[in-house]
Order: C-alpha cells, then structure tokens, then sequence
C-alpha cells in the first residue's frame, strides 16, 4: 500500500511523471524525446529503488500497464513510449496545458 501511496503522490506533485528503468532502451527515448522539448520531468528509476518492484506493481494495478516507461502528463495517465511517441504533434500543447513548458 505504501508504494500506491508514492507513486501517487509523485503522479499528484509533478506536472509530468516517468516510472522508468535505467537500462531500458523505450524509457531513454521517452526521456530524450521530453528533454528535446524542455520539459524537466520527475524520473523514478525503478531498478535504482528498494521499493521499485512493488511501485511497479502498485502501476499496474492503477493503469493495467505493467512496463516501463510508464508516463503521466498533468496527472493523467499516457502510456508508454510508443503512446508519448505517437502524440508528438500534440506534446508541446499538452506540455503547455500541464505547465510543463
């Protein structure tokens, strides 16, 4: 329950959220696709936690999305890489809205 309550808190404080794991190659690319665009997001490494395992767990349970990354914009649930990737054309608004940008 512990890790339910962080990963929403880390949802609820920050305009924009990535759950990611440091080796993963979709996770780098969310990162470098948001840092090309300015934005500054709140990165957990869930391999770099003690309680990465049971956070990724508590994620599942509240988007039905076990990989990584899983990304939050302005408090809302994207997906994953291929998702954030696949709004490229809307990101800088969506960004804008979230105070992102």
């Amino acid at each position: 329950m512990a890790a339910k309550t962080k990963a929403q808190d880390i949802i609820d404080n920050n305009a924009v959220a990535v759950f990611s794991k440091s080796y993963c190659p979709y996770c780098k690319s969310t990162k470098s696709l948001l840092s090309e665009l300015g934005v500054k997001p709140y990165i957990i490494e869930l391999d770099q936690v003690d309680d990465g395992a049971a956070i990724q767990d508590a994620l599942e349970e509240m988007t039905q999305q076990r990989s990584v990354p899983n990304i939050f914009i302005d408090h809302k649930h994207i997906g994953g890489n291929s998702e954030l990737q696949g709004k490229k054309q809307q990101l800088p608004q969506l960004l804008k809205d979230a105070n992102a940008i």
